[in-house]
């Protein structure tokens, strides 16, 4: 059975080089740094979210009251659990299991749209039943790093449903072409955001969704008294501004820069699952959990695959990290890939 429970952290240990999380190495910038030092002098006072609602709003064109602030994005996925009633749920995979867990775990039925290899994992808006009432994926997508169109999003929306777009990672793709969160035209639309990969905040819990402000508010009737912590406030306030904005653009330039050198330096018989335009990349290897171990006793922590429903054993997720790591990784990659002989493994192009 798929542990749905499984992160990358799981694969983490110490000594070992982080290939496995998809948060920002090292700390949050110096800057952010020193904001959120100087917001543990306020945490003494309870939490006030309206400046970080306000700053989230103006950014995106948004009413306040289409803001929902909350500990992290995984939380949106509980309070929809919570809030909402679904009677079909469909969930776009293989991404990020935490929305099928917590719509499980409050009794919701739940069916899964498994995406295929063949395809690229890119999704055929078609093959969403027409009856969901709710419908879960992620743009770009967690663990595939598949960009779907927008325009194939929309095609999603209608009266009756809830369309929830997981947009964790919609900052690491240059001018996030794609991103719905502008969209308040669309019915039953939430665009769940996150500051902890680009910013490294995991630790913190910050994040956000945007919907129409009915839905928002009763998402919120199932969050507790000051959800969000004052630092985690203040690290919102000031990663939405528009410097922090314009840093996080230059960021995911340079990104996309290390993500090809990263494609470049692959070995012969590792197969790039889709087309990857995250801080992430989705490969298949030949004896993927004999790899992964191998890769473990050189001193590298890569991401399982199996644990995501539609992908095998012979699946990992490695982030996109500065060149030198990735040559050191890819070389690592090659040589145990030659230590192994050859193997029959079918390729396959996206």
């Amino acid at each position: 059975m798929t542990d749905l429970h499984h992160h990358g952290d799981a694969d983490l240990a110490p000594g070992l080089i982080d290939l496995a999380v998809n948060v920002r190495a090292g700390a949050p910038p110096p800057w952010l740094r020193a904001i959120l030092r100087n917001a543990l002098d306020d945490a003494a006072g309870y939490p006030d979210a309206v400046p970080a609602r306000a700053a989230v709003a103006a950014a995106h064109g948004r009413d306040p009251a289409e803001v929902l602030l909350t500990a992290g994005a995984a939380e949106t996925f509980v309070l929809l659990a919570r809030a909402l009633t679904p009677r079909h749920a469909v969930l776009v995979h293989p991404s990020f299991t935490e929305p099928e867990v917590a719509l499980r775990t409050a009794g919701h039925p739940v069916t899964r749209l498994l995406l295929r290899a063949e395809d690229g994992y890119r999704l055929d808006p078609a093959a969403v039943p027409e009856d969901a009432d709710l419908v879960v994926l992620g743009n770009p997508t967690n663990p595939t790093s598949v960009l779907h169109p927008a325009a194939d999003l929309v095609a999603l929306a209608r009266p009756g449903r809830v369309l929830v777009v997981d947009e964790a990672f919609a900052d690491t793709v240059p001018g996030e072409p794609e991103s719905l969160t502008h969209r308040r035209d669309l019915p039953g639309l939430l665009v769940v955001r996150s500051l902890t990969k680009t910013w490294g905040l995991a630790g913190l819990r910050v994040g956000y969704a945007l919907g129409p402000a009915g839905l928002v508010a009763a998402l919120a009737a199932h969050q507790p008294p000051w959800p969000v912590s004052t630092p985690a406030l203040a690290a919102l306030a000031a990663c939405i501004s528009p410097a922090a904005r314009a840093e996080a653009a230059d960021a995911a330039d340079e990104l996309t820069d290390r993500r090809s050198a990263l494609l470049a330096g692959l070995p012969p018989g590792v197969v790039v699952e889709g087309s990857p335009r995250s801080s992430f990349v989705l490969l298949r290897v030949p004896d993927g959990a004999g790899v992964r171990q191998a890769l473990r006793n050189r001193g590298w922590a890569v991401r399982r695959g199996d644990t995501f429903p539609g992908l095998g054993a012979d699946h990992l997720r490695v982030a996109v990290r500065d060149d030198a790591t990735s040559a050191a990784f890819t070389a690592a990659l090659t040589e145990i890939l030659a230590a192994a002989g050859p193997v029959d493994f079918p390729l396959r192009h996206p």
